[in-house]
């Protein structure tokens, strides 16, 4: 039984919400076992084709449960190794899910929540959400998040905010290139679902190959080698039975095989 999150599913959607309101979503780890878990499972869920991860009451998620925190600073070391290990493993997870994930940001999006954002292949953020990454301020480091977070906002941009620990907003976050796109907050769920509906529109298969290429070939150097490895991945999906589908649906002017009905 899951005691920190709600699944909710839909057409071949999952919306993972984080439920600990009263803490803003703190992430502790009964939270953070509960997320692996749930999207361990939802990334072989093959009636799932992409997944929401959002948060119930005010917040996206306020990083990490101080409570818990405090508690730590007079664990042994390798408690503490094993306690950041955990973190590090679920975004590393939600990061290589081969099904599209997008995150839906509400409120305060902080610390541990900036790196479930970014760790995520899309943000959609309300225009009131409001992002920082605190940890210089209780005397730490950003340093689980900080290979998702550099990688969503670069590194002249990473050291800016992981320094002074200040808050910024939407706006900011949308400029850093943190977030994809900015809604009123009563037109949050509105955008997701139009994103949803795009998914169910492309091959899953061919969604999965393109986030392994966009991992893979990011910050490449571009020479002859890649142009190989390139040109070698298209062949390959030339050859499948999606693209196959999908060059036949075009010229006979229908919808590809993937496309649920409801969509057509």
């Amino acid at each position: 039984m899951l005691e920190t999150l709600e699944v909710a599913y839909g057409p071949q959607t999952a919306v993972v919400w984080m439920n600990r309101p009263d803490q803003r979503n703190a992430l502790d780890p009964r939270m953070i076992a509960e997320l692996t878990e749930v999207f361990g499972e939802l990334s072989h869920d093959g009636d799932v084709r992409a997944i929401v991860l959002a948060g119930r009451g005010k917040a996206f998620c306020a990083g990490a449960d101080l409570n818990h925190m405090r508690a730590s600073a007079s664990a042994p070391s390798e408690a503490n190794r094993a306690d950041a290990l955990a973190l590090t493993t679920l975004l590393q997870l939600i990061y290589t899910c081969p099904k599209p994930t997008i995150a839906r940001v509400h409120g305060h999006c902080l610390a541990g929540g900036m790196g479930l954002a970014a760790a995520c292949d899309i943000a959609v953020a309300a225009h009131e959400a409001r992002f920082g990454l605190s940890e210089t301020r209780l005397g730490l480091i950003p340093a689980m998040i900080s290979p998702f977070v550099l990688r969503a906002i670069g590194a002249r941009a990473a050291g800016r905010w992981f320094l002074t620990g200040e808050q910024f907003d939407a706006a900011e976050a949308w400029r850093l290139g943190l977030v994809h796109e900015l809604a009123p907050a009563d037109e949050l769920d509105a955008r997701v679902n139009e994103l949803l509906g795009a998914f169910m529109m492309t091959s899953p298969e061919a969604v999965a190959d393109c986030k392994v290429l966009v991992r893979d070939v990011a910050g490449s150097q571009i020479d002859e080698a890649l142009m190989e490895e390139t040109a070698t991945r298209l062949a390959a999906r030339r050859a499948s039975a999606d693209a196959r589908e999908g060059m036949a649906s075009f010229l006979e002017k229908r919808k590809p095989a993937w496309v649920p009905e409801q969509s057509q």
